[in-house]
């Protein structure tokens, strides 16, 4: 499951029904890349953003793409 927060005062807030067992390990990941990091960076982050892609897209995305139908 995947939760969204947002940092106030360098702590990690998150929405009240998320349920996190104390001493759970996370991973924090901006989804914004701050001003002064480099453009490869930034690029990066961009496409790393969830996208409303169909959960076959890696394996069909020709189909998507131009049309065409995976022959496998």
């Amino acid at each position: 499951m995947t939760y969204r927060g947002t940092v106030k005062n360098g702590v990690v807030v998150l929405p009240r029904d998320a349920h996190l067992a104390d001493g759970a390990e996370v991973k924090v990941c901006p989804v914004e890349a701050a001003p002064e990091d480099p453009p490869f960076l930034k690029a990066l982050l961009e496409l790393s953003k969830p996208r409303d892609w169909p959960e076959d897209f890696a394996l069909n995305h020709a189909h998507y793409v131009r049309g065409n139908a995976y022959r496998g």
